[in-house]
């Protein structure tokens, strides 16, 4: 399990257990940053360190995950294909807010211990929507979720600025990842980054890079 969004007590089968984790979106001028930190945990149990939370679903559109592990892999896989089948049959890329909207539908539907965020690209600009687990959906300019998110926006209130360029942007969440691995106890273990334009489409960051930013 990994990202209850406030670390808080989940029920799931005989035992509680106590998740926490740390996901990110910003907008910039042009396209938009998402990542995630690597860290799953069991109560005060670090159970894994290389989980991968922070998804590509569609050429311009990604998601990142708290929650239970299996939902949140199985919320992955369903996207990702209904997202290529609505290309297929469209002929053109489904939108953030439609990708949005799909999965609050999804989880209207049928709840899921899950937090997500579905950021992306479209002829709209950059975008961040953050879905609760019943299905509400909430557009913003930037958004953090899971246990580390208070130190997160710290960061974020203090170094976001309208039409940030990308390399500003990277280094800020960068930053605000490594801040809630500095103080949540349920994130950390290194994080994923990738950078999402209309011009290149889902581009992950490499390691070296973030490692570059961070020393800064």
């Amino acid at each position: 399990m990994w990202g209850s969004w406030e670390g808080e007590n989940m029920q799931e089968g005989p035992s509680a257990v106590k998740t926490g984790t740390s996901t990110i979106g910003i907008t910039f001028d042009g396209g938009v940053v998402v990542g995630a930190d690597h860290r799953a945990t069991m109560g005060h149990f670090v159970a894994n360190k290389s989980v991968q939370k922070l998804f590509k679903i569609g050429d311009n559109l990604a998601l990142t995950t708290a929650g239970l592990v299996g939902h949140a892999q199985s919320l992955a896989r369903t996207l990702a294909a209904e997202v290529s089948l609505f290309e297929l049959r469209r002929g053109d890329s489904m939108t953030v807010k439609g990708a949005a909207t799909l999965t609050a539908n999804i989880l209207s539907g049928r709840p899921h211990w899950v937090q997500l965020l579905i950021v992306g690209v479209d002829s709209d600009g950059g975008s961040v929507y953050s879905i609760d687990s019943a299905g509400g959906s909430i557009p913003d300019v930037y958004c953090a979720t899971g246990s580390g998110s208070p130190y997160m926006y710290g960061v974020l209130e203090d170094g976001f600025s309208e039409n940030m360029s990308r390399k500003d942007a990277v280094a800020l969440a960068a930053r605000a990842l490594s801040a809630s691995a500095q103080r949540d106890a349920a994130s950390g273990n290194g994080m994923d980054l990738a950078v999402i334009t209309a011009k290149d489409g889902y581009v992950p960051v490499q390691q070296s890079e973030i490692t570059s930013v961070l020393k800064k």
